[in-house]
C-alpha cells in the first residue's frame, strides 16, 4: 500500500494541515495552538494540577511545564503553591488569560467551520463520530501495550 492511500498517514496529514491553518490565525495574538488548548483546558476547569492538566490537554509533563512557563511569562495563567501537597502546584487562567481565550475560540470555531463547507450536518456528525471510535481503540491499544510486561 502506498503511505498516500494509509489511513494512518491521511489523518496524521489533514490533522497537521489543520494545525497549521489555526496557527497561522492564532500568530497575531502570540499564542500558538499548544498553548491555547492548555489554556482553553484551563478556562474549563480552572484550579487543577500541572498534572491533572497534562492529562486534560494531552501532554506530557515536561511539555505542559513549558507551555506554562509560556503563559505565564504573558501573564494568562499563574501557578499557586498546592496547600493539600507541597510538591504539586495548581494552575489558574488570568483574567487576561480568560479574555484571549474568549477571543481565540471563535477563531477556532471559524477556521474549523471553513474546512467542513460543502459537509452536510449528517457528515460532519458522522466524522465526528468515527474519529471519537478511533481515537477510543487507539487509546485501548495504547493502554494493552502499556500493560504489558516488557
Amino acid at each position: 500500500m502506498q503511505l498516500d492511500h494509509s489511513l494512518g498517514f491521511i489523518l496524521n496529514h489533514a490533522g497537521r494541515r489543520m494545525t497549521q491553518l489555526l496557527s497561522l490565525h492564532f500568530q497575531p495574538y502570540d499564542m500558538t495552538t499548544e498553548q491555547w488548548v492548555v489554556l482553553h483546558r484551563l478556562a474549563c476547569e480552572d484550579g487543577i494540577s500541572q498534572k491533572t492538566l497534562a492529562i486534560r490537554a494531552e501532554k506530557d509533563q515536561t511539555n505542559i511545564t513549558r507551555i506554562l512557563d509560556q503563559l505565564e511569562r504573558k501573564g494568562l495563567v499563574e501557578r499557586k503553591a498546592n496547600e493539600n501537597d507541597r510538591r504539586s502546584f495548581l494552575t489558574f487562567i488570568t483574567d487576561q488569560g480568560r479574555a484571549m481565550n474568549d477571543k481565540l475560540n471563535p477563531i477556532e470555531q471559524q477556521v474549523i467551520a471553513s474546512l467542513l463547507t460543502g459537509f452536510t450536518e449528517e457528515q460532519v456528525s458522522l466524522l465526528r463520530e468515527l474519529l471519537l471510535k478511533i481515537t477510543e481503540a487507539a487509546n485501548t491499544r495504547v493502554k494493552e501495550v502499556e500493560d504489558t510486561p516488557s
